[in-house]
């Protein structure tokens, strides 16, 4: 055993430090350039990546972003591997839409139709799972309860980006409404892949990236502007911290660093 791997184990104050991030995830991170614009998308496989819903601490409180995820699982001598934000949330930072986190139900599905709330009232909106198997996917809200789908995690938001293989037909090709954007889709049952823009985008070309560079038949918007994805590997990505706001929940996904003797 040499010096550096002997302090490692018998110092807890370096635990952090000599944690490899790189030796404990599956996921893959990658930049893409498609068209005219630059992502971030990150594959998780769900088979070694453990993905989780973050939206309430222990103590009731929400943790709000990504560093304060991060510390939280420090403490607990856990590393973030990855982390970005879950669905659209309210003025009062509460999801707008069905919440599961480790299989109960925080916030209830939002069936309401347009009716103020912007993005989230595009229809179809949908839901993004994972069920208590291990299977991922992504549903038309609509369709959720006609599934029956016995989630550990969901969140709701929207609008769809693409449905069955098709873009959302209100998605307008020429549109000059141009955000940062972020989304999921599940090519397969045990494959999750999220998506976050480098730079303003509109609707359309950001489905088009999950149709036919991510190659997804379904997928959910998950929010813009504000958003970001974060791996250990990478560092951030998506919007500048300047357009940041509260999270309301957050998809993350942690691996448990050595203990010491």
């Amino acid at each position: 055993m040499g010096y550096l791997e002997k302090l490692c184990r018998f110092v807890p104050l370096l635990a952090l430090a000599c944690f490899d991030p790189r030796e404990a995830a599956a996921l893959e991170s990658r930049a893409a350039h498609v068209g005219e614009n630059d992502y971030r998308i990150v594959t998780l496989d769900l088979g070694h990546d453990a993905l989780d819903l973050y939206w309430l601490d222990a103590d009731g409180l929400p943790y709000g972003g990504i560093d304060a995820l991060k510390r939280k699982g420090e403490a607990a001598h856990r590393a973030l591997l990855f982390a970005t934000n879950a669905g659209i949330y309210d003025r009062e930072y509460k999801p707008l839409g069905l919440t599961i986190a480790d299989g109960r139900t925080l916030r209830p599905l939002n069936t309401a139709r347009g009716g103020g709330s912007g993005n989230f009232g595009i229809q179809p909106n949908g839901v993004f799972y994972v069920d208590r198997q291990g299977h991922a996917g992504v549903v038309a809200t609509g369709a959720w309860r006609d599934r029956g789908i016995d989630a550990r995690l969901a969140t709701q938001s929207g609008p769809m980006l693409v449905v069955d293989g098709a873009i959302n037909p209100n998605f307008v090709e020429d549109s000059d409404s141009r955000k940062w954007r972020s989304g999921v889709c599940a090519p397969t049952e045990g494959e999750v892949v999220f998506a976050v823009s480098e730079v303003p985008v509109t609707f359309h070309a950001f489905a088009r990236l999950f149709r036919d560079e991510i190659g997804c038949k379904d997928a959910l918007y998950l929010d813009g502007t504000l958003s970001q994805i974060y791996t250990a590997t990478g560092g951030y990505a998506g919007a500048p911290d300047v357009a940041l706001k509260p999270y309301a929940g957050m998809l993350a996904v942690f691996a448990n660093m050595p203990a010491s003797p």
